[in-house]
C-alpha cells in the first residue's frame, strides 16, 4: 500500500522493543502490532527518533521494518530513514520499500539553516531515494533545531509530488497548521496529510485546526484514536474531556531526557511490551520516578478505565 495525501486517523510512533540485554525483543514487536491494530490503528511509523532508529545495526533496522509490514494486516508502514548522508538514507529507503512499507519519513539535518537550505537539503535527499517513493516531511524543531516555515513546507511539497504527508511537531504550532489549510484553500499548496506529534500534547486543538490525525507514541494509542475519531465526528466536549484525563500523564512523558522512559515504562505496565529496555545509551527511571508514573496511572484509571492496571 502506497501512502497518500490522504492519510488519517492514528499512526503511533512505535518504540524498539529490547530485552535488558540489549537484544531486539521479537516477540513484543508482535505484541505491539496487536495492541496497535485493537487501538484502532490507521498505520504505523517505525524507526523514528523515539524507536531508538541510531542504535540498531543496518539489518535489524530492514528487519523490524519488514515484521511490521508482514503484521499490520495490510495498514500502511512508514519507516524513518533519515541518516547523515544520502547513501544510507537511499540504501534503507530502497530496501524498505522492496519490503512492502507505505513511505519513508525523512528529517532535516540539524545544521540547516536558511530556507533555501532546507529546500535544497529536500531536493538532494528525493534524488538519492527517487521521486518514486512516498516520503513525509518530519518537522521537529524542538529537537533538530531546523525551523520549517510554512512557506518553506509548501515549496517543498510543490516541488516534490512525491511528498504526500507533514508530521507536525513544531511547538507553539497551530498557527502553522491554520497557514498550511489556508494555503490549500487559496490554491497555492495542494492537499497534503497533517499528522501530528509532540507526544500528542496538543492534539485536541490541532484536530480542530485541520489536523487529519496523530502520529506519537503516547502509551495509550487508544485515547489518542478517539480523540481523532471524536473530532471529526463534532463530538467536541467530549474529545477535550477524554484529552484531559489523560493531560497529567502527558505532561509528565514530555519531559527531555526521560521521555522515552515514561513512555516504555507504561507500554510494559500496560502489557505492550515485556521490557522497558533500551539499547545504550539510554535513560532508566529512577524509583521515584516510577512511582509518581504509578500514582497517575492510578489517578487515569478513575476517568478512564483502560489504565487499570
Amino acid at each position: 500500500m502506497a501512502l497518500d495525501s490522504t492519510a488519517s486517523g492514528l499512526f503511533p510512533i512505535a518504540p524498539t522493543p529490547f530485552q535488558p540485554d540489549g537484544r531486539i525483543d521479537v516477540a513484543s514487536v508482535d505484541t505491539l502490532m496487536e495492541r496497535y491494530l485493537a487501538a484502532g490503528a490507521t498505520g504505523v511509523t517505525v524507526l523514528g527518533i523515539m524507536g531508538e532508529a541510531p542504535k540498531l545495526e543496518p539489518e535489524e533496522s530492514l528487519d523490524i521494518a519488514a515484521r511490521f509490514v508482514k503484521g499490520m494486516a495490510g495498514l500502511p508502514v512508514i519507516v524513518g530513514v533519515s541518516a547523515p548522508g544520502f547513501a544510507a538514507m537511499r540504501s534503507l529507503s530502497r530496501a524498505v520499500m522492496d519490503k512492502g512499507a507505505a513511505g519513508v519519513m525523512i528529517a532535516p539535518v540539524p545544521s540547516l539553516r536558511t530556507d533555501d537550505q532546507i529546500v535544497t537539503y529536500y531536493r538532494q535527499a528525493i534524488e538519492a531515494i527517487g521521486d518514486d517513493v512516498p516520503f513525509v516531511i518530519q518537522d521537529y524543531p524542538l529537537t533538530l533545531s531546523v525551523q520549517m516555515t510554512p512557506g518553506v513546507i509548501r515549496r517543498i511539497v510543490q516541488e516534490h509530488p512525491s511528498c504526500v504527508m507533514l508530521k507536525h511537531e513544531d511547538w507553539p504550532g497551530l498557527e502553522k497548521i491554520s497557514t498550511l489549510r489556508g494555503y490549500q484553500e487559496d490554491g497555492s499548496l495542494r492537499p497534503i496529510s497533517i499528522l501530528t506529534g509532540n507526544g500528542g500534547m496538543f492534539l485536541d486543538f490541532e484536530m480542530e485546526r485541520g489536523a487529519d490525525g496523530a502520529m506519537t507514541g503516547y502509551a495509550f494509542p487508544e485515547m489518542l484514536a478517539d480523540v481523532v475519531q471524536l473530532q471529526k465526528e463534532g463530538a467536541r466536549d467530549a474529545a477535550h474531556d477524554l484529552f484531559d484525563a489523560h493531560l497529567p500523564l502527558l505532561r509528565y512523558e514530555q519531559q527531555q531526557g526521560v521521555g522515552l522512559a515514561v513512555r516504555k515504562y507504561v507500554l510494559m505496565r500496560r502489557g505492550f511490551i515485556a521490557s522497558d529496555a533500551q539499547r545504550k545509551p539510554g535513560a532508566a527511571l529512577t524509583a521515584a520516578a516510577r512511582a509518581e508514573v504509578d500514582y497517575l496511572l492510578l489517578r487515569l484509571a478513575r476517568k478512564d478505565a483502560r489504565a487499570a492496571l
